[in-house]
Order: C-alpha cells, then sequence, then structure tokens
C-alpha cells in the first residue's frame, strides 16, 4: 500500500498541526519568489508604488550573492519597518475592495517572503525624518535602528535562498539569471517611461559594470514611451512602428505595433501590459497573433508593445501571487479591441514597408572589403577612383542594352522631369530579369517583386469581394456526425454562431454529439470531423479558434497566386506603372500573402554611399 502512495506513512491517522510562521513564509515564497529576477520584480513594483521618479538596481552573481534596490520614493517611517516586513501587511488596499486595485502591489507578501528565504535589510527615511533600518534573516526579525539615508528606501537582499538551499539547486547560471534580471527591468521600465531605470552589476575587485539604463522620458505619453522604446528595442522598432491610441467600450488601447515585414523569428519582442502592469495573458497573445495572421506566415511573430487600459474593477489582478496573469470580466472584448486596433492600424498603413530592407539592401550591395584593407583605407580607395564629373544624372545619362529590360527608352534613368516620379513608388523605368520592377523616386529608386505585388493586390480584391457577397455553404446531402465529449460539443455549440459566418453550420445530435449541416464551399470536399477537432485545438490553445477563416484565406491566396502575374512575363511600361498606382492605393500592399516584403526602397544618398560619393 505504501508503495502506491508513498505520502503514507506507518501512522495510522495524520495528525492535523498548525506550521509555524517561518515554514509559513517558506512555502509563500516559493509562489511569490522562483528565482531572483521575481524578487527584483517584486521589490522595484514596490519602489513604483512608493512614488519613486529614479531607481537603481545592483546585483552580484546574477542575484543569487546580492540584489539591491534604490529609489526615490516616499520612504517608510521607524514605525513602518516591522509592518512591512509582516505578512499580508500592505499600504495599496484596505482588503474592502479586492476589485478595485491601482498599485502594482497589494497583497503584502513581498517582503515577508523575501525576509524568509534570504537575508534582507531595510533602510528608508521620510522627507523631515530620521532614516532607520531594519533586518530580517531566515524569517527572524532584528531591532529597528537608527541610520542615515537619503529619502527614499534601500532595499539590500543577500544570500537569496540560503535557508531554503534545496531551491538553490534548481536555479540556472549566473548569466542566465542576470539576463532574467535584465529582461524584468525592460519589461517594467517599458511600462513607466517617466521614471528612470539603472540596471548595474557588481564584480568583486572591479567597478560596477552598467547593464541598462534608461533617463525618465519628457512630453507626453507617446513621446516619453517613443524615446523608452528607441532606448530598449532600438531605432528600428520604433522608426517601423504604428502609434496605436484606440478607445472602445469602455477599453483604451496604447502603444506600438510593427508593421508586418518588420517581423521576428520569435515572440520575444511581444509586450502585453495591462493598466501599465507586465502581463503574461493568452487571450490578449491570442489577440495579436490573430490580428496579424493575415500577414504573416507561421514561423513569423509580430513585434508590438501595447497597454489595455480599464476600470481596475473590470479585470482581476488577484489571480496568481506572482501577479503576472490577469483575468477580464470581458474577455472577449478586451481581444476584440486589439484585434480591431490594430487591423485598422495596418489597413492605414497602405503601402508602407519596413525601412530596414533598404539598409538590408544596401549592406547587400557594398562592395567587399579588399583583402588586408581597412575601411578607412576602401574609402580612400573611393575617393581616388571618383571620376572627375560627380553629377549623378549625367553619370547615369546612359543608353542600356536590352538584354534583360523589357523595353530600352525604360532603362533612360536621366528623366527627372517625369511626373509619375512624385508618386511614393516612382515612375517605372525597367523590368529586370521579367520580374522586378525598377522605379524611380524623387528620392532614390524602388525595386519591385511584380509577382508578389500582385499577388496581394488579387488576394485583397478575392477578399473585399468575399466580404461583399458572404461566404457561400454548400449543404451537405447527408449531415455528417461527429461524436465529441459532452464539454468539446458545448465548446464548439458555443461557438456556433462564428463559424456560421464562415459557412460551417452544427448543430447538436443528442448527447456527446455533433450534426454538421453545412459547409464552406470554397473548400471543396472537407472532413468535417478533423475540420472540427482543428478547432478544438485552437480553442484549447488559444481559447478561440480562427481556423476556418485560416483555411479560406489560404484557398484565396492560392487563387491570387494563380491569377497573379507570372514571373517571365514582360510588361508594358503601362501595366507596371498601373501595378504601382494600385500598391499606393491598396492597404497591406507592403508585404506578400506570406509576409515577405513587395519592394525595397533605396535612396540617392544610400547609392551615392555606395560609389563613394560622400
Amino acid at each position: 500500500m505504501n508503495a502506491l502512495h508513498p505520502n503514507i506513512g506507518d501512522v495510522a491517522r495524520p495528525v492535523i498541526r498548525a506550521l509555524d510562521e517561518a515554514a509559513i513564509n517558506r512555502i509563500a515564497a516559493g509562489e511569490v519568489v522562483e528565482r531572483p529576477a521575481s524578487a527584483v520584480k517584486e521589490l522595484v513594483e514596490n519602489a513604483i508604488d512608493a512614488g519613486a521618479s529614479s531607481i537603481q538596481v545592483d546585483y552580484a552573481a546574477g542575484g543569487k550573492v546580492m540584489i539591491r534596490v534604490t529609489d526615490d520614493g516616499f520612504g517608510m517611517s521607524a514605525e513602518d519597518l516591522p509592518l512591512a516586513v509582516a505578512r499580508h501587511a500592505t499600504s495599496k488596499i484596505d482588503g474592502s475592495d479586492l476589485l478595485n486595485i491601482r498599485s502594482f502591489g497589494f497583497r503584502g507578501e513581498a517582503l515577508a517572503s523575501l525576509g524568509a528565504v534570504g537575508r534582507l535589510t531595510l533602510t528608508s527615511r521620510i522627507e523631515g525624518q530620521t532614516g532607520a533600518t531594519l533586518t530580517v534573516e531566515g524569517g527572524r526579525m532584528g531591532a529597528v535602528r537608527p541610520a542615515s539615508a537619503a529619502r527614499g528606501t534601500v532595499i539590500e537582499l543577500r544570500d537569496l535562498f540560503y535557508a531554503t538551499p534545496a531551491r538553490l539547486k534548481f536555479l540556472r547560471s549566473d548569466r542566465a539569471e542576470a539576463q532574467a534580471i535584465a529582461d524584468v527591468m525592460r519589461r517594467l521600465a517599458m511600462a513607466q517611461p517617466k521614471i528612470s531605470f539603472v540596471l548595474s552589476e557588481l564584480c568583486d575587485g572591479e567597478p560596477p559594470r552598467q547593464i541598462f539604463r534608461s533617463e525618465a522620458g519628457t512630453g507626453d505619453l507617446f513621446e516619453a514611451l517613443h524615446a523608452r522604446l528607441a532606448s530598449i528595442l532600438g531605432r528600428d522598432f520604433v522608426e517601423n512602428a504604428l502609434a496605436i491610441d484606440v478607445e472602445r467600450d469602455g477599453m483604451r488601447l496604447t502603444g506600438y505595433a510593427a508593421l508586418p515585414t518588420y517581423s521576428r523569428g520569435t515572440s520575444v519582442q511581444q509586450f502585453i501590459f495591462v493598466n501599465g502592469r507586465p502581463v503574461l495573458d493568452r487571450v490578449l497573445l491570442g489577440a495579436l497573433r490573430v490580428a496579424y495572421f493575415d500577414f504573416l506566415s507561421r514561423d513569423r511573430h509580430p513585434a508590438a508593445v501595447l497597454n489595455v487600459i480599464c476600470d481596475p474593477e473590470r479585470v482581476d489582478v488577484n489571480v496568481h501571487p506572482a501577479k503576472s496573469e490577469v483575468r477580464f470580466r470581458e474577455p472577449d472584448a478586451a481581444r476584440s479591441l486589439i484585434i480591431t486596433a490594430l487591423r485598422t492600424a495596418l489597413s492605414s498603413a497602405g503601402h508602407r514597408s519596413s525601412s530596414t530592407l533598404g539598409d538590408a539592401t544596401v549592406a547587400a550591395l557594398r562592395p567587399e572589403i579588399g583583402l588586408g584593407q581597412s575601411p578607412q583605407m576602401q574609402a580612400r580607395v573611393y575617393q581616388m577612383q571618383r571620376p572627375s564629373q560627380p553629377s549623378l544624372g549625367r553619370a547615369l545619362a546612359w543608353q542600356a542594352p536590352q538584354t534583360g529590360f523589357a523595353e530600352a527608352p525604360q532603362a533612360r534613368m536621366e528623366q527627372t522631369d517625369d511626373p509619375a516620379a512624385d508618386f511614393p513608388l516612382g515612375a517605372a523605368k525597367a523590368q529586370m530579369h521579367s520580374n522586378y520592377i525598377v522605379a524611380q523616386t524623387a528620392t532614390g529608386l524602388v525595386i519591385v517583386d511584380a509577382h508578389a505585388a500582385h499577388e496581394r493586390l488579387v488576394y485583397e480584391r478575392l477578399k473585399r469581394q468575399m466580404a461583399d457577397s458572404g461566404i457561400t455553404a454548400q449543404a451537405l446531402l447527408i449531415p455528417e456526425i461527429v461524436e465529441f465529449s459532452a464539454i468539446d460539443c458545448q465548446r464548439l455549440l458555443d461557438a456556433a454562431t462564428e463559424l456560421a459566418r464562415f459557412g460551417l453550420v452544427i448543430e447538436p445530435f443528442g448527447q456527446g454529439a455533433l450534426a454538421v449541416r453545412e459547409t464552406p464551399a470554397i473548400l471543396g470536399t472537407v472532413s468535417a470531423a478533423a475540420l472540427l477537432r482543428d478547432v478544438l485545438d485552437e480553442f484549447a490553445d488559444m481559447g478561440h479558434s480562427q481556423l476556418v477563416q485560416t483555411k479560406i484565406d489560404a484557398i484565396l491566396s492560392r487563387m491570387a497566386c494563380h491569377g497573379s502575374v507570372r514571373t517571365g512575363r514582360q510588361m508594358r511600361a503601362e501595366e507596371m506603372n498601373a501595378l504601382l498606382r494600385e500598391m499606393e492605393q491598396t492597404p497591406h500592399s507592403g508585404q506578400c500573402n506570406h509576409g515577405r516584403p513587395t519592394y525595397v526602397e533605396l535612396k540617392l544618398s544610400d547609392i551615392e554611399r555606395l560609389f563613394g560619393r560622400t
């Protein structure tokens, strides 16, 4: 019996006993403090709640040996310090309403948990009073003593998990733990662009090494956030991101979402906040993926920094001690807000494509540095090779051979007075390798993948036609009966109205079975059972399903591919210019149906730099 149930000992009846306070705190610490980064998160959030305008974090050995958080917030009095390290003691709420939470912290567990598993020292001073300090080691509280301190609070945590050494075995390397701390700091810095953040690593015998620094932003919220994201995610992100500010049904969505052509290989640049709190929410992350699913292939991920702002009573943040999960009272409203706002923003971007494509093109075209030559030496070689007549228009005024060009006159790039050059995508001048259109703009040139661009235009046209006429459903001569568990049947029936919009009509058929009466005609012969199982899998993974719409869009995409300009076809100048004009007027034309760019733009300054003319 005991072999089957190893937790049952020889005692016939287990004795119920009350755990002591130290054991209770260590158990609670297991939920609140999983690793050094968790401790940093809790302490920095406390500093933000204390009204700090500047927060300094120092750590040693990945946070295992020491973590110190210094802020210039309100501070605490000598009388506050013992209460601050007591469990479930907090200044954030009074306990009367757990749904109206307007601060990061509110559970009153962090400091008690940290003091139970490490050596915690609090030093704090309120403006106009003397400072005080208190130490807690392994749950044992010392006496409050006077201390010299600036206004604000300094919390130092040493020897994390020394009181629970088994936890140390589950920590990763110092480098991995340090990276987790840096990730936490960056997320909190994005959530609070008006606060200065500094993160430094301390090493024995060496000066502190600054890992991360971001000064407080100025201007309005968007200006401050723009500067903060530029310092954290880089200039490329903010230059290729769309500002989002949409309010709907009492909820507001703010932030930045990147163009589809700025997609990433992983989801590392997806940051979701709820009322400024960093969260990992499946509903919101799923909505972000749905908003981009028509523009990206499955192996690409959008980049975005989004903040959902709503009345605190409409979202429950008291789901988990780590406070990284939330539960919305109306999850469909939050999901719909993200999808609608992002799709509207992406549509308003028109044919716009990522600016990094031009940089990548210039890098690909740049001549290789000669063997043994430095970039400075190469620059001098460029200067020596420069022609005596530096006029670019005169240098390019030549008649190109017809090989590889649709028509010889299109290759004459000196026609700068062409009015079509004032259009965003310029005037078509040549067709290279029977597919790529070279167009001259007022500031440079554009290279267009004609097949990919036309494929996107046809695809958008087919989608508009389907939206106008609706999705035709094909009635089955004999309804297909599919058996599921009672829970799965109810889940599908709850979504029956949404599925019917896409031509998949289901209805109950006795206990544990569904009858499929109609399927989308565009899908042709389809296994209703397999289709519904895939829909259920998406429900389990994301809480909703876009599978039927995805399959329909995939067919439309294939139809668009077959109906678009084929590679190898020679196009007339009028056709090429018509294609460029339609791209300028069609939303999402900057990327093909798989998320790849349909054109790249090269500025004249970049071209001149290639030839050493700068």
